[in-house]
């Protein structure tokens, strides 16, 4: 094979390699990763007010008008 056929069939490899995208699994890289995905709140469960600790902070109910 000629330098230029070599060159040429190089070429197309790179370019195959560089618009190939597979189809990417997630959860099986989670696994691998080992990271955690949390768990889908219940509807029964409330959602926890991130706010509700500075609103009893901060809050107050008096008037001093």
């Amino acid at each position: 094979m000629g330098r230029g056929r070599q060159k040429a069939k190089h070429t197309k490899v790179a370019r195959e390699l560089k618009y190939f995208s597979p189809d990417t699994n997630y959860s099986a890289l989670e696994r691998e990763l080992g990271i955690e995905t949390p768990r889908p709140a219940h509807r029964d469960e409330p959602e926890p007010d991130a706010w509700a600790e500075y609103a009893e902070k901060y809050n107050s109910d008096s008037d001093d008008d």
